[in-house]
């Protein structure tokens, strides 16, 4: 029965190591290319002359005249001004040329 015991271990062990070595014989690279979207934020500057409420997407700001704000740049999300909370008047759609820039909000107006 020892004998036998001593005889399964050590058939199990050679056979471990033979299927490492197969392992490492077939061992191939795989390569993955992503593609990445436009990463960051970019500025809007309230340059309208007056208070204005908006929609940037994600959430909703109030600008005082020559305020800014920082927007992720999230390419095809909407901006509309704003009244009370909710969305109003579209403004302009978010492309991934305006990511690291500073839009006015008055050639958009």
């Amino acid at each position: 029965m020892k004998t036998f015991f001593l005889s399964l271990v050590t058939m199990a062990f050679m056979m471990s190591f033979y299927s490492n070595q197969n392992a490492e014989a077939t061992n191939n690279t795989i390569t993955i290319e992503a593609t990445v979207a436009p990463q960051g934020s970019f500025k809007i500057l309230n340059d309208t002359g007056s208070k204005i409420s908006i929609y940037t997407g994600s959430g909703y700001v109030t600008l005082n005249n020559g305020s800014s704000t920082s927007v992720s740049c999230n390419t095809g999300k909407k901006v509309y001004t704003a009244s009370k909370g909710s969305k109003d008047d579209f403004i302009f759609e978010i492309k991934s040329s305006m990511c690291g820039k500073t839009v006015k909000l008055s050639d958009y107006l």
